[in-house]
């Protein structure tokens, strides 16, 4: 049951005249973000606050938002207030008088999205005397709010910026447009249009108290612009753990893409379109390349390479000097002992690793390198450049290692774009094109599994790495731990029994010969560059292993599901490279003893790893492939159950039924569990 039983309005009835020409084909609240309106994302979130109804005021497109609340599950709820003309934010209020005047009622902006804690603020509300309680935040650039010491409303500063006279503790802050209000306030309503602001400057000086309820830290995105409804939608599209969504309505041909790309209802993108940070809104014909754009039916507006990212990736920019030794060779300049300040680059955020390491992608022209910046602390950041030097002279393909701080813990590397293996898929591609891409992949394992295992002596570093009994029973013990107890809930009821499996399922996989793997060789590890060429990243969790466990991760990949056909034949031209590379010290009989044991190993691994970030972390995104990795997991179960019969019976338990709020886990699980592993060691 709704914890209250106050009315909620929108205000929607804006022209919404900054965000043309969008808004000249529909009304702000129904711009779609991921498939879905605007609207139905707040109504989502509002509804279920309240028992009581939903009120709107309309004015642009009427007819719109009418037929669209009609068609919607809200529609019995809501009432409308038509306005010619607009009223402006008092005014609207005014005008729905009829619904709101009966008691307490909140009000959110029909073009705002937050993480705002909408029940603390109704609660916060009706436990004080508030004539007006309102969301706030620390926004420089909408900072007009003026507030005392103790967060009550003392003015609004005016529209020239000036302010009053300075109160002791006084400072100012932005209005969310989210607010709950007594009906107290429509004293100081007029009749006709009005701005709400005055009211609260009015219900202030009358001696009421209008509060800020201080928000700082949620999540908050104002749909105003075309550069914050791009964050706003790539918002979502990261919230969710994805780079691209594409329409289950929308027509998409064979295409190449990068970075974030969102393909709208009954859009088009044509064959050989190439498509970067763009946004195809509903009826848009795309054909030839669009960069950084928002593609409307018969409109581009272009944007900028920060306008198109998340927002958090855009508030992380920085600014590097290009003529410091870490950037001077690559970018020609010459190293001088005084770096030219003004010689400089922009530094986007484009990802984070384990450990907290960041990937920064710097621009100069049409030059472009990773920054990887790493903890002073960071274990990995030695082994990420000699594994690269190391694989690079294995042929390998990873990204070339351009330039080393290693006081800083900085590293450049070539930009290998924004396309895994996993994004790729996420669009039609011709099966014959997939099998193509995959048997690279399966050449790829093979460098590793033969060449780089033969030279394991150039690299001492790696070949101490074992991944060996003890880490094979940290890895059933982290899926116990997390998955079984933490995530499902599920108690064990002989436990002995299920450590004496583990035991026996570590030591059978620990017996297997041992090569170069890398580890966590998944979907999402492989990137794909212009032309469908792969390469590899994320390497530094390399271990000496049975091979078994890398095709595990890949031809049981719980982020992209192969047909069973095309995953034996991958299987069998991965063979014939091993045969045809390692000098008859391949067997592929004891590979295929190998291959159920390390399948089970690597999906408790992954189920481990999605309880412990959603679960301890509070990442939900990383909840969307537990249901594929438990299938995959079932499934080796059932063919093993007289060697392992507790694990067998365990699972038979488990139904996946308490996973909820599904997204792509990202990259980096095997190495946040290696972190895990040596803290707990």
């Amino acid at each position: 049951m709704p914890e209250f039983s106050i009315n909620i309005f929108l205000p929607a009835a804006g022209l919404g005249e900054r965000l043309r020409p969008i808004t000249e084909h529909l009304p702000k609240p129904l711009i779609p973000v991921l498939g879905r309106p605007l609207l139905e994302l707040i109504l989502e979130k509002v509804s279920p606050l309240s028992s009581g109804r939903i009120g709107m005021n309309l004015h642009y497109h009427p007819d719109m938002l009418r037929d669209w609340a009609a068609a919607s599950v809200y529609g019995e709820r809501m009432d409308f207030f038509f306005e010619d003309p607009i009223l402006g934010t008092g005014g609207a209020l005014k005008n729905a008088d009829p619904l709101l005047s009966h008691g307490p009622f909140l009000v959110h902006n029909a073009d705002v999205l937050s993480g705002i804690d909408l029940t603390q603020l109704i609660a916060t509300h009706l436990s004080s005397k508030n004539i007006a309680t309102l969301a706030t935040h620390n926004y420089t650039k909408f900072n007009t709010v003026i507030v005392d010491g103790k967060g009550r409303v003392i003015a609004v500063e005016g529209p020239e910026g000036s302010s009053p006279n300075h109160v002791p503790g006084a400072k100012k802050v932005a209005y969310t447009g989210i607010a709950v209000y007594s009906p107290d306030i429509f004293r100081f309503l007029p009749p006709g249009g009005s701005h709400v602001t005055d009211a609260w400057v009015a219900a202030v000086a009358a001696g009421n108290t209008v509060q800020a309820f201080d928000c700082n830290g949620s999540y908050w995105n104002d749909f105003g612009t075309p550069a914050s409804y791009a964050a706003g939608v790539l918002d979502a599209l990261q919230q969710k753990g994805e780079t691209v969504y594409l329409s289950p309505s929308a027509t998409c041909g064979n295409i190449e893409l990068g970075g974030h790309a969102v393909v709208e209802e009954s859009s088009t993108i044509e064959d050989e379109a190439w498509i970067r940070n763009c946004i195809v809104l509903p009826g848009a014909r795309v054909s030839g390349p669009h960069e950084n754009s928002i593609i409307g039916p018969d409109y581009t507006i272009d944007l900028g390479e920060t306008d198109m990212q998340p927002g958090m990736n855009a508030r992380e920019q920085k600014t590097v000097l290009l003529s410091s030794p870490l950037f001077s060779r690559f970018f020609g300049r010459h190293t001088s002992p005084e770096p030219d300040q003004n010689d400089t680059a922009e530094a986007i955020l484009i990802g984070m690793g384990g450990s907290e390491r960041r990937y920064f992608r710097v621009g100069n022209g049409s030059r472009t390198a990773v920054l990887m910046e790493c903890r002073p602390d960071d274990q990995d950041y030695e082994r990420h450049l000699v594994y690269t030097r190391f694989f690079e002279h294995c042929a390998v393909p990873v990204p070339e290692l351009i330039a080393a701080d290693d006081a800083r813990k900085s590293a450049l590397f070539e930009d290998l774009g924004d396309v895994t293996l996993y994004t790729y898929l996420k669009l039609p591609r011709p099966a014959e094109q997939v099998e193509e891409l995959f048997n690279r992949v399966m050449d790829i394992l093979v460098i590793f599994h033969s060449r780089a295992t033969k030279q394991i002596d150039d690299c001492p570093l790696l070949a101490g790495r074992l991944f060996d009994y003890d880490y094979l029973r940290w890895e059933t013990d982290y899926f116990l731990e997390h998955f079984v107890i933490g995530l499902q809930k599920v108690g064990v009821e002989d436990r002995k029994a299920l450590e004496m499996d583990f035991d026996r399922l570590a030591r059978t996989a620990d017996a297997f010969p041992k090569g170069v793997i890398h580890r966590d060789f998944q979907c999402q590890n492989i990137m794909i560059s212009r032309g469908g060429i792969p390469r590899v990243i994320d390497y530094q969790g390399a271990r000496m292993a049975p091979a078994a466990y890398d095709l595990a991760s890949i031809l049981w990949d719980p982020y992209s599901r192969l047909d069973e056909v095309m995953r034996e034949r991958l299987l069998g031209r991965y063979v014939q490279g091993m045969e045809a590379s390692s000098e008859g010290r391949f067997d592929k009989n004891v590979l295929a003893e190998s291959l159920v044991p390390c399948r089970l190993q690597r999906h408790m691994q992954a189920l481990g790893a999605y309880g412990y970030l959603s679960s301890v972390k509070g990442k939900k995104q990383f909840l969307r492939h537990v249901p594929e990795a438990l299938r995959l997991l079932k499934e080796e179960t059932a063919l093993t159950g007289n060697e392992y019969p507790a694990l067998y019976d365990l699972m038979k338990k488990i139904n996946g039924t308490q996973m909820t709020n599904p997204a792509r886990a990202g990259s980096g699980d095997a190495e946040k569990a290696d972190e895990a592993f040596r803290k707990r060691k």
